[in-house]
Formats: structure tokens, sequence, C-alpha cells
């Protein structure tokens, strides 16, 4: 913020600002942002991974854990020296915990403009289904 006529900013300054993004990208998490959709049959995994190259970009499941791995490289030249930098460089993972009602063979992938969508199939007994009550008058019927 400008003060006219006596040529001064003001900033705000938080000393611990810098120890709390650090936290927050040690597990990846600021880094890889996610929304879990649920539909019939399926959820889906969205991160946003925007300027990462999809050639970077790894998911695999192992015992029940989605993992979620990507690197977004440095874009400075040698004559470049950053000012501001809020952007997470480097290599960052997210790991997501899978029930045992989820289809893993069926795990599917896809990146296009900057959002990695992971799509995890419910297996069969997790669908919802309706449970038949039987009745004595029911069972005398089949029998």
């Amino acid at each position: 913020m400008q003060l006219e006529g006596l040529g001064m900013q003001l900033t705000s300054f938080d000393p611990f600002a810098e120890f709390h993004r650090v936290l927050r990208t040690a597990d990846g998490y600021a880094a890889m942002r996610m929304d879990a959709i649920r539909r019939e049959g399926e959820f889906e995994l969205r991160f946003d991974l925007p300027g990462v190259d999809p050639e970077s970009i790894e998911v695999t499941v192992d015992r029940g854990v989605l993992s979620v791995s990507a690197r977004r490289s440095e874009e400075y030249t040698e004559n470049e020296k950053p000012f501001v930098r809020e952007r997470v460089m480097g290599s960052f993972t997210r790991r997501v915990r899978l029930s045992d009602s989820v289809d893993a063979d069926k795990i599917a992938a896809s990146y296009d403009g900057g959002v990695l969508r992971v799509t995890v199939p419910l297996t069969e007994r997790a669908l919802p289904r309706k449970v038949e009550i039987s009745t004595p008058a029911k069972a005398a019927v089949t029998a």
C-alpha cells in the first residue's frame, strides 16, 4: 500500500509464513491440491498439477495406497533470479488410502489442462444393492 506524498510502502510481515509454507509442502498437499468426487460405481480424484510435465507424473497402487508423484522443474535461465517465489518446485507426492471396496486393477488416469484425473472404480460388492427380506410365506412358496 503506497502512502501518498510520503513515498512509503506498508507491508505486513508474518515471521512464520515461510515455516507454514514448508510444512504444507513437505507432504505435497500444497503442491498437489485434490478434490474427490463420488459417482455411481466409482469415484474420481482430481489433482491440480499446473505446469507439470505429464512425463514426470507417476500413479501407483500398492497395498491399498494410491500414490501420485510429480515433478515441476525450475524455469529460470542462468541470468534470471526469482524475486518472488510462491510456486512449489521440485518433486512431490500425495498418498490416498483406498478402501477394500476399490477395484485396484481397473484404476485409470488421464491428464489434461493441468488436472490429473484418477478414476477409481468400486467392486461389485461395494455397490448398493437391495437385500431381500425373507418371511415364512415366501419360504413356503420356494419350498
